[in-house]
């Protein structure tokens, strides 16, 4: 039970850190998000009065008030739901804004993050099982040539072969909006599936390296341990073996490592959103950068923020279980 404790206390900690850093980067920032909307009305033709500035401000919820107001009055409406008005997607609400990209990030990255963590660790086992054979002398240079290259140039060879050359998958876009309308309806999850496929197949290819070869040498490393001579001496199943002694061991620093890039899921889609123009929380928060709108940028960071804490203490939890050594030492 003291294990329990100590983590929910530690990430209630790192939870009011985080918020506190959420709080002070975006007014640490050049620029005044009131100031960019006004320039953007009053480049659309007339003048704005003192009034209507005064409104917008109250509005947005930048006002002039000390730091300390504002920092309190900024955890207040964290736990309200009023993360205040959009400027760059104005008059629209914080909340409808990420409400609006968050499912596409997490259906493709997230989904994709799981099903290369499965392969990674598939591959890996079987690849250090087999350790200078023939499937091993296969798949490490591949894994190996993958993590080499950088995810953008991989995205890129992807978008020019298979959507420019061959044709088979579309250049850009999140689903074909000349064909079907945003819903649940076959003819959307069937557009929004066959244009995810590209990117997650980039995804999944920059993502699989690493995780390949690092489960690979654990598992070579833990077939050497004693514990692995005395289950070959009692005359386990090599199966038995493999799964139950070596691969069991072998993926925990891989299952904890799953448990940050889950985390980062939401966060760590911007690079693929731009290179291939899809719709999702990457693309919103860059656009937020650009405008200098402070409430949807703390939005997104606080969105981030939770997915990655919560992951995490899942998955500390998970550890625990898995690895009841840990909640010894700990």
């Amino acid at each position: 039970m003291k294990f329990y404790l100590r983590k929910i206390a530690f990430y209630l900690v790192a939870f009011f850190f985080a918020i506190t850093i959420n709080f002070a980067i975006p007014r640490m920032m050049p620029g005044n998000p009131v100031d960019s909307l006004i320039d953007r009305l009053a480049s659309k033709g007339g003048s704005i009065a003192p009034e209507t500035r005064e409104a917008i401000q109250s509005m947005l919820g930048s006002s002039d008030a000390p730091l300390i107001e504002q920092y309190f009055e900024y955890i207040k409406n964290i736990f309200t739901g009023n993360w205040g008005v959009s400027v760059t997607y104005f008059p629209t609400q914080v909340t409808e804004c990420i409400a609006t990209a968050l499912p596409w990030t997490v259906a493709l990255v997230g989904c994709t993050t799981v099903i290369s963590f499965i392969i990674q660790q598939l591959l890996g086992i079987a690849a250090g099982w087999r350790h200078g054979k023939r499937f091993d002398n296969i798949v490490s240079p591949t894994a190996t040539v993958f993590q080499s290259v950088p995810y953008f140039w991989l995205a890129l060879i992807f978008i020019w072969l298979f959507a420019k050359t061959l044709g088979i998958f579309p250049l850009s876009g999140g689903y074909n909006y000349r064909q079907a309308t945003i819903g649940f309806s076959w003819e959307f999850i069937s557009s929004a599936l066959y244009y995810a496929c590209l990117p997650a197949l980039a995804i999944l290819c920059s993502s699989l390296g690493a995780g390949v070869i690092g489960m690979r040498n654990m598992m070579v490393s833990t077939l050497g341990e004693d514990y692995i001579t005395v289950a070959e001496a009692k005359g386990l199943s090599p199966r038995r073996i493999k799964y139950g002694y070596a691969a069991r061991n072998a993926i925990l620093p891989s299952f904890s490592g799953f448990g940050t890039a889950l985390g980062h899921v939401v966060g760590g889609s911007l690079l693929t959103e731009q290179v291939f123009s899809y719709p999702g929380i990457g693309q919103m928060m860059l656009q937020a950068v650009q405008g200098n709108d402070y409430a949807l940028l703390q939005g997104l960071f606080l969105i981030i923020t939770i997915t990655v804490l919560v992951v995490n203490f899942i998955v500390d939890l998970l550890y625990g279980i898995v690895d009841p050594r840990t909640r010894v030492q700990d």
